[in-house]
């Protein structure tokens, strides 16, 4: 679950986040371990499916979108809850990361493990539906011998702490039991000590209509295992020293160490998770990245109609922005689930385990050593927006980015424009509120030259400023969360923003005991969403116009 946040551009403390074969008989394994690999080898292929985005597959229009037959038998098979951390488990006695941020069947993926308890075993398992249960064991890896990994080094003057010098615990060829999709691998020892290592399991050929990308690049800078983030750091700073960015902050995060929340999983459960149980169960035509996968292989995106991007996407690269581009310039539709999103600018270099396994944010272009010697497109400033750079994406998503709600607190989703396909189904009227959908950040309409001049504002909630820091706007004791739609006159893309970090996680499967719960909505929206954007470029369907008259208070 997202948390609280920094200011946009001013002085603010930083908040940290704590955020196809129905009855298949059951999947036995055979493990061998050869030369520190553990292999997969399977002794009954019946519960393992027999069609993917490998192997061809036929889709349909769904209610919900474009379905895809391979999702359907996917979802059929057998799942389990064994895949949960209960809250009782400590945190911290078993932790470990994954060499690879995303991975293709066919390549072996090394896990760094550090626990004080003599043996555990690792479980993998597809994230999904499931018939409710939310995952399937694809892979256990038998007894494994545990050890207690040296100290995580820290790198003077830039702040990045490294596990690079941890020793290999295993080895995993993925096989094509591996079907692309999120994946957690679940770390047990003795039964009372668990964590996860995530990873993203791609299909390089896939054309699949969604596309989802997971934002490591933000699970990275806000992962404070060791110290440092890019928001906060140890040790006091110099008499005079800015407020905001704090002088102690990591300049360069590292993805070889685990994560400090989430049990290792980090935002997952909250800022992904329910987006991919939602597009499994209704079995969507989808695919899954990573935005290394995206800033690696940036044609990636061109190949689908829609991109998702998650909740709190703040942190992309130069390469992950040019992937967008040119997939806007052919007509991609995108979905933006959260606020701030292209907000930060990173870049990446290798570390000790491999190419592209460190980030890089200075959030200062003086310091940035490639300032004045390099692209100015790679220099980290405070934003993109900022000087060398000066390539803001609030034309793009259509709203500025406007502040954050205190963390812990949350303000309801005010529905405007009700006659609007996006709010077909769902009964709701001019004025409806949904309880609980506004968390975190929070982005804002603000009309300027640039901006889209046909924006159709789809929710316009007010949120009170006991709640908020904002120095976007405020009326009266209120700032706005706004949610937009805007289509592209010449490409006909559509584009969708959200307004706050929360969507996703509103949308969850699960309601508090006592109160109001929006998910069901949420839902419906979301799926009207992904119906229409799937069915290509949105303009030709349904062009949005501008409501800007219509907003009250004028000009919020």
């Amino acid at each position: 679950m997202t948390k609280g946040r920094h200011a946009p551009t001013g002085p603010s403390t930083p908040h940290r986040r704590r955020r196809v074969l129905a009855g298949a008989l059951a999947l036995l394994v055979v493990l061998a371990v050869v030369a520190g690999v553990v292999v997969l080898t399977s002794a009954s292929t019946a519960n393992a499916p027999t069609t993917g985005p490998g192997t061809g597959h036929a889709t349909f229009q769904g209610p919900s979108g474009v379905v895809a037959s391979w999702v359907v038998a996917e979802n059929r098979l057998a799942g389990t809850t064994a895949w949960r951390i209960p809250p009782s488990v400590p945190i911290g006695a078993i932790e470990g990361f994954a060499d690879h941020n995303y991975a293709d069947v066919g390549q072996r993926v090394g896990f760094y493990v550090s626990t004080r308890a003599p043996t555990y075993h690792v479980d993998a398992y597809r994230m999904g539906w499931y018939q409710g249960k939310g995952a399937r064991l694809v892979w256990s890896s038998g007894v494994l011998h545990g050890q207690a990994q040296p100290s995580c080094t820290r790198t003077a003057g830039i702040n990045m702490v490294s596990c690079a010098n941890w020793h290999r615990s295993f080895n995993v060829v993925l096989t094509r039991a591996f079907v692309q999709g999120d994946y957690l691998f679940k770390l047990v020892a003795n039964g009372h000590a668990q964590a996860y290592v995530p990873l993203t399991v791609w299909d390089p050929s896939s054309h699949a209509t969604y596309l989802i990308m997971a934002r490591t690049f933000v699970e990275q800078g806000w992962n404070t295992y060791g110290g440092y983030s890019y928001y906060q750091g140890e040790g006091a700073c110099p008499p005079g020293a800015p407020v905001y960015p704090v002088c102690n902050r990591a300049r360069v995060v590292s993805f070889d160490r685990p994560y400090d929340s989430g049990a290792g999983a980090s935002d997952f459960m909250g800022d992904e998770y329910p987006l991919v149980r939602y597009c499994e169960e209704h079995g969507l035509d989808v695919a899954y990245v990573t935005d290394v996968t995206v800033d690696e292989h940036p044609a990636i995106v061109s190949n689908h109609k829609v991109l998702l991007s998650l909740g709190h996407d703040e942190s992309w690269s130069y390469r992950e922005r040019l992937g967008l581009q040119r997939a806007l310039a052919k007509g991609l539709n995108v979905v933006f689930f959260g606020a701030a999103s292209i907000l930060r600018h990173v870049r990446l270099q290798a570390s000790p385990l491999g190419p592209d396994r460190q980030e890089v944010d200075y959030r200062d272009s003086s310091e940035d050593p490639l300032n004045g010697h390099g692209s100015a497109m790679q220099v980290t400033g405070n934003t993109w927006s900022s000087p060398p750079t000066s390539w803001s994406a609030e034309t793009l998503i259509g709203q500025v980015y406007s502040g954050y709600l205190t963390p812990g607190l949350s303000a309801p989703f005010v529905v405007s424009d009700a006659s609007s396909w996006v709010y077909a189904g769902t009964g709701l009227h001019d004025g409806s509120v949904l309880p609980r959908v506004i968390a975190s950040d929070i982005d804002h309409v603000q009309q300027y030259v640039g901006m889209p001049t046909n924006l159709t504002v789809l929710g316009h909630s007010p949120i009170p400023l006991t709640k908020a820091y904002t120095n976007q706007g405020t009326w009266g004791p209120y700032t706005y969360s706004d949610m937009t739609y805007y289509t592209d006159p010449t490409t006909h893309s559509g584009i969708i923003d959200t307004g706050n970090n929360n969507w996703i996680n509103a949308m969850g499967y699960s309601c508090p005991r006592t109160g109001l719960c929006a998910s069901t909505e949420l839902q419906k929206i979301t799926g009207n969403i992904l119906r229409l954007f799937g069915q290509g470029p949105a303009g030709r369907l349904r062009p949005s116009r501008s409501n800007l008259a219509s907003v009250r208070p004028a000009g919020s």
